[in-house]
């Protein structure tokens, strides 16, 4: 076999039509030897002996797409010191571009840290671990651009790739749980139809198995244990030896022909390999004191991820993974941004959170990754960990105070009317300090970690007995009411308190400034039986359960589309400033921007803020007076509208505030399972008296 030398960038295996460069880091290896995998389990190995900066590299003339590869790294295995080189290990690129086979949890990948041999003939990992795989980087992207759509125009729409896809009655069962189904029509038409605009993608980078849940029977669902931050993971896709790439693009591509943008779940706080006793696949027995944060002593890692260990966000190796993984995806596979899990540990340069890290200087400053959605989780399990609202101007954030508060507002819980106040209105006690708009607020209320929006409204109490943990993982204070009987129920009175309490979930998100995300499946009012933590179901529990082909789809679906088409109509759901409270200068407009009622009518003082009992409040948003420039600079106008909240158990009547319009006409009236066409509702004057049931919100329409 003929060994040229090659190159020191880019790091990992890149095909170029005759051949395979292949490059990696190790700062702490003696010699490294690049094993290619043949099909009969044999592997030719090739030293790696050229070396730049600690990158070695060389360049394999005829290596072509679908040829398995990994490295076995010699050097020094001194856990008291930090560092974990086992030759005896096969071990992955980082920077592996598709990833084949899966794991067998048996002693030849599990025991390595228990002082076994640097022996490649006690343990040949090999046939029980997983391989890199050389891909073709060339595709077809026809015409393919990304939607762009500006935050005031987003719906987010958060899914996991098979648990969307694999109950579809329409998808072909071969098709279901793959890249391939999102890229199917019938997906596809139901986020059009449904006023989507971004779908946000549960992690999709490469992932392992844990140990502890393969013996029990069940797998890391969710996917947050990445082992590949360049490779799409192989289970959901046809093949592995390249065609998981493909077909990832395909549906890419598909998406934004129907102008859908891709928002990828990304982990990098840490990676599979977990604690001191996990399994060596790729980054310790590269180098592990370059690439994770160790504690006091080396032979443990700092956890901040509450999984076993988290990169080491000082290293310059892990910045650079990190921004070549995003750059990567954004280039080279068409992703529209991202969200960061557990986003307050890459804050984390030494212990404490700190907003001004190399890494956001990184991604301030990076022409490609800057100009993408970027969307933190910001928070993790670490001290100090939970920074809401403490994310530089760049990004946005789930807004976890917007969740609680709103939970709170529609179970009843006193004194919410203030803090409810600021989240419908964008937090501007989070956002506006740092020169962020209301659209650095991601709003929801449910996500996939915790109750569905059926089970918020049907359960007290969490249910997690098919984790096999007993009971004790997921949050324990769920902000939840189940409205009288804990889960299923044959009474109608109950019923139908709960499709009321859904409806205002759905309309206040889509009536809060902001940008909306729902959760699959809510718009189906899916339950997972009250199992708040769903992350190792991969079975009908966790997978969207679609409505039966010619039957009435729920009522739920058709007023969410509803409501989310109500929003992309209306600018003054939408703003990109933040409200005012007094008349738009430069306009002859005397009311002000926003303004807030009690029940009868009469201006909110302090008092009827903080009033223990009170659950309701008017709120009217004048359309006439949106201080921002449309597209081509001119002043948007719209209608207005009240918006009347009883967050109480008893029926309420409403006074229309007087000196804010004449007429008003019913839009939305959660005790209804639609929302009205323009025009059609029934007719309301200033001072007339609005009846609301109890738990129901109702919105009056001022045509402009």
């Amino acid at each position: 076999m003929q060994v040229w030398p090659g190159q020191a960038y880019p790091l990992g295996a890149t095909y170029d039509g005759a051949g395979t460069n292949f490059a990696v880091y190790s700062e702490a290896a003696r010699r490294i030897e690049l094993c290619l995998l043949h099909d009969d389990g044999s592997e030719t190995a090739v030293e790696l002996r050229e070396t730049d900066a600690f990158v070695r590299h060389a360049y394999l003339p005829g290596v072509m797409p679908g040829q398995r590869y990994g490295f076995r790294v010699h050097g020094p295995y001194e856990p008291e010191r930090g560092q974990r080189c086992n030759a005896a290990k096969l071990l992955l690129d980082p920077y592996a571009r598709a990833i084949a086979g899966g794991i067998d949890w048996g002693e030849e990948v599990y025991g390595y840290h228990f002082g076994r041999p640097d022996s490649r003939n006690d343990l040949d990992s090999a046939p029980h671990t997983m391989s890199s795989v050389v891909v073709n980087p060339y595709f077809d992207w026809a015409n393919d651009r990304p939607p762009r759509h500006e935050y005031h125009h987003t719906v987010l729409y958060e899914a996991h790739v098979k648990g969307l896809t694999m109950r579809h009655p329409d998808l072909p069962e071969e098709l279901r749980g793959t890249y391939g189904a999102l890229a199917h029509p019938a997906v596809i038409g139901h986020l059009a139809k449904l006023g989507v605009t971004a779908l946000e993608l549960m992690p999709v980078h490469q992932s392992v198995n844990d140990h502890r849940l393969v013996d029990d029977g069940l797998s890391n669902y969710w996917g947050y244990n990445t082992i590949g931050f360049f490779a799409p993971h192989n289970g959901y896709a046809s093949g592995d030896r390249g065609q998981q790439v493909l077909e990832f693009k395909s549906a890419v591509r598909a998406l934004h022909e129907a102008g859908i943008e891709v928002i990828l779940d990304v982990v990098y706080n840490h990676t599979a390999e977990g604690n001191h006793l996990g399994p060596t696949l790729s980054f310790r027995g590269l180098d592990n004191a370059s690439y994770y944060r160790l504690a006091e002593d080396p032979r443990h890692y700092m956890d901040t991820t509450g999984t076993g260990n988290s990169l080491l966000m000082r290293s310059p190796h892990v910045l650079q993974l990190i921004m070549d993984s995003l750059r990567y995806w954004v280039t080279e596979m068409h992703v529209d941004g991202f969200r960061f899990d557990l986003a307050a540990t890459l804050a984390r340069q030494f212990h404490e959170v700190d907003r001004l890290s190399s890494f956001f200087d990184l991604v301030q400053q990076d022409p490609v990754v800057s100009q993408v959605k970027l969307i933190a989780e910001p928070w993790d399990l670490g001290e100090g960990g939970y920074q809401v609202g403490n994310f530089p101007p760049l990004w946005t954030e789930w807004n976890g105070k917007y969740r609680d508060t709103v939970r709170d507002l529609w179970r009843g819980q006193p004194r919410t009317l203030a803090d409810f106040a600021g989240r419908l209105t964008g937090s501007s006690d989070l956002y506006q300090d740092d020169g962020r708009r209301p659209l650095a607020s991601i709003n929801f209320t449910t996500c996939h970690d915790g109750f569905t929006l059926n089970d918020l409204v049907s359960y007290d109490e969490k249910h997690n007995e098919a984790n096999r943990e007993g009971n004790r993982d997921g949050e324990t204070h769920n902000r939840s009411w189940n409205c009288g009987v804990e889960g299923p129920t044959e009474d109608a009175e109950i019923l139908e308190l709960r499709e009321r309490q859904m409806r205002n979930f759905m309309a206040t998100l889509m009536l809060s400034q902001g940008v909306p995300m729902l959760s699959h499946g809510d718009e189906f009012a899916r339950t997972q039986g009250g199992n708040n933590n769903a992350y190792c179901q991969d079975n009908e529990l966790s997978w969207v359960n679609w409505p039966t082909p010619g039957k009435p789809p729920p009522a739920l679906l058709e007023f969410t589309r509803q409501m989310v088409w109500l929003r992309r109509d209306h600018p003054v759901f939408r703003r990109r400033r933040f409200f005012h409270g007094r008349p738009v200068e430069g306009t002859h407009d005397v009311l002000s921007d926003i303004a807030w009622f009690t029940p009868h009518g009469e201006e909110m003082r302090a008092r009827d803020w903080q009033a223990q009992h009170a659950r309701a409040l008017t709120v009217f948003l004048n359309g006439e007076a949106i201080s921002e420039p449309g597209s081509r600079g001119e002043r948007i106008t719209d209608d207005s509208f009240l918006l009347m909240f009883n967050a109480g158990a008893d029926p309420q009547d409403f006074t229309i505030p007087a000196g804010h319009g004449a007429q008003w006409h019913l839009v939305v009236d959660t005790a209804r399972s639609d929302v009205l066409p323009p025009g059609s509702g029934r007719q309301y004057a200033a001072g007339d008296r609005v009846a609301l049931t109890g738990r129901c919100l109702v919105v009056l329409q001022r045509p402009a």
